[in-house]
């Protein structure tokens, strides 16, 4: 078993600017970091350079920076989070019975001066002068020594130290499963600044934004230490202890009880490692000579797990790669870390016990991220259905092409999960802000669930072959990007042809439901006509299956006139007759079968189940 890390920078094709409109454009940071961790009492200390580019229009006069850390205080928003939403993560409270009634805290509040997390920067400086700071929370204002003008570059420097907390939330130290340092969000981060403005949101537990650039990071650490992250590691032959490629002449420090790992990684929006002393890693080779990385703590049940997890992960980038594009780095590493599963840029850090089902669902929805949020970088604070919910799509799409009993419609559960959050009356629009949910369960069903109905129902609206052509050239179109809604409804508009503003505002921005139904059947001589009724809002073309005693099939489809488009026969082996559109305005509709009635043994309305009907009962007409 060889292991090792890849020494060379990629040279990556990240696709061009210039793909966009002549006015598109986005920011751009280069980190340079030198942090030395103190194993024993998780503090580390570091200094950091960055050159940041000015592609806007604007003025920049401040700046803003993330300090993800003082999240983990008690009094933060992160702490007074758990107390005002109605079902706190059960990760981040601690139960208790007082008078026989459970209550739950926050656990960060009973966090311990020497426990807690933080962030100080001190030292700031703009090409050299001193420039005025102002720390609130999780995110640093800074008043620039001199603007930042259009077109631009400023080099800025700081120096800074933290504390890592008792894990909580995703980072910290001593996890669940042992390991002992999961480090995301670990580093004063510079805010985007897009066509909106600032994006300086204060660290809530939700998810995150930021600038695409190039990282050069140097972590001083116990020689002990094994890590594992975002990045290529360039000084292997200083590190050893199997890191080296073949070939590679090892000049391993033994006395010092230090090493510094090196690591550069280009064009990513986020760097984060994990240590452990404790840590096996292997790589094995995926497609398109990618090194893909496992690094997982060394006991016999998890290294079982892990070892037969390596194939299927193989397989999996495989199948991503051919059904959005090619995963652009050349590394990829799997560690086990954190508190769940959690995307970061060339890695994922996720907890690496339980069902090996378990473990590979979490790895293959982990590297769908990838895709859609550290290539395709969304604002997953504004818009986390189109990170979570794209992924979740993906993901259940391959893991059903990969198993050996495959089902015909793997997003039933999904649908179902929706169907009962509308049935609860707790839906809020996909346009809130992932912070501002009342409560938990709506917000993933919202994210994750309705996300993936978004391009599991787009199959229903556009046809499968123009839904997967979406999907592709979304991804060439805007890889390296900050895609936001409007540009996937554009790019299914362009691939198919449809007008679809409809959709992306009846589904994302309000909470109008489909709801179609089956109001009549009425014998007329030889022929049968049919009365269909739409009770919700939202507006859909319509499918419709006829099956009759005889056991013949036809089906009838019934376009949307606000679309000005007739979608293909999602099945030709079945006879289709395309009827005149439907307008949103009537709510009733009528088509004549030329056969009589008694001949009909049942109609039903998007036999594919891929139309997000929240009442199925009115969508079949059954003889009995």
């Amino acid at each position: 078993m060889k292991r090792f890390f890849l020494i060379s920078i990629i040279s990556l094709s990240f696709g061009s600017l210039s793909a966009q409109s002549s006015g598109y454009w986005q920011q751009h940071v280069d980190y340079k970091m030198d942090v030395k961790m103190d194993v024993k009492t998780y503090l580390y200390k570091g200094k950091q350079e960055l050159v940041y580019t000015n592609n806007s229009s604007d003025t920049l006069k401040k700046v803003y920076y993330h300090l993800f850390n003082n999240a983990f205080q008690p009094g933060s928003e992160m702490d007074a989070r758990l107390y005002t939403i109605k079902d706190p993560d059960a990760r981040m409270v601690t139960k208790t019975k007082v008078d026989g009634k459970e209550i739950k805290e926050s656990r960060i509040q009973y966090l311990k001066p020497n426990e807690i997390g933080y962030l100080n920067v001190t030292n700031f400086k703009q090409d050299g002068v001193a420039a005025v700071t102002k720390t609130a929370g999780t995110i640093l204002e800074v008043t620039l020594a001199h603007p930042i003008l259009p077109n631009s570059k400023t080099t800025l420097t700081l120096d800074f130290e933290g504390q890592v907390p008792v894990q909580i939330r995703r980072s910290g130290r001593n996890n669940s499963e042992g390991v002992e340092l999961s480090m995301s969000q670990w580093y004063p981060k510079m805010a985007e600044f897009d066509f909106e403005g600032w994006h300086a949101d204060p660290y809530i537990a939700r998810e995150f934004h930021g600038v695409w650039g190039d990282f050069d990071v140097n972590i001083t650490i116990d020689k002990d230490y094994v890590i594992g992250g975002s990045g290529y590691l360039q000084n292997p032959n200083e590190i050893g202890k199997g890191y080296q490629d073949e070939g590679v002449t090892v000049n391993y420090p033994r006395r010092t009880k230090t090493l510094t790992w090196h690591f550069v990684a280009p064009m990513v929006h986020d760097f984060t490692w994990a240590a452990d002393k404790n840590y096996s890693h292997d790589v094995v080779n995926g497609p398109n000579d990618v090194a893909i990385h496992f690094l997982y703590k060394n006991n016999p049940e998890t290294t079982e797990k892990w070892k037969k997890l390596q194939p299927m992960m193989v397989k999996v980038m495989d199948s991503y790669n051919k059904k959005i594009g090619d995963y652009p780095y050349k590394q990829y590493s799997f560690i086990q870390g954190g508190d769940g599963g959690m995307e970061y840029a060339m890695c994922t850090l996720m907890l690496g016990n339980g069902t090996i089902e378990g473990i590979y669902g979490t790895a293959t929805h982990e590297l769908g991220h990838s895709w859609f949020q550290h290539i395709l970088a969304s604002n997953e604070s504004k818009h986390p259905w189109m990170d979570e919910g794209f992924t979740t799509y993906v993901e259940d799409l391959v893991i059903n092409d990969l198993s050996d009993k495959k089902v015909e419609n793997p997003f039933k559960g999904n649908y179902n999960s929706y169907y009962k959050l509308i049935e609860s009356g707790k839906e809020q629009t996909q346009a809130t802000h992932g912070d501002r949910y009342d409560e938990n369960r709506p917000y993933s069903v919202s994210s994750y669930v309705k996300g993936s109905i978004f391009l599991s129902q787009l199959n229903y609206v556009i046809g499968e072959d123009n839904l997967s052509k979406t999907i592709k050239r979304y991804y060439q179109d805007f890889k390296f990007k900050h895609p936001t809604p409007n540009d996937i409804k554009r790019t299914a508009e362009r691939v198919s042809g449809a007008n679809l503003d409809w959709y992306l505002t009846d589904w994302t921005k309000t909470t109008n439901t489909i709801d179609y139904g089956i109001k009549s059947v009425v014998e007329n001589g030889d022929a049968t006509t049919v009365s269909l009724e739409r009770i919700g809002r939202m507006p859909m073309p319509i499918d419709l299956l006829v099956e009759y005693v005889d056991g013949s099939k036809e089906s009838f489809y019934v376009p949307l006139r606000m679309m000005n488009f007739e979608k293909e026969n999602p099945n030709p082996s079945v006879k289709r007759t395309v009827l005149n559109d439907w307008t949103w305005a009537a709510s009733n509709y009528e088509f004549v079968i030329a056969k009589a009635k008694n001949t009909i043994k049942k109609i039903t309305i998007d036999p594919s189940g891929l139309m997000a009907d929240v009442k199925q009962a009115n969508n079949v007409y059954e003889v009995k």
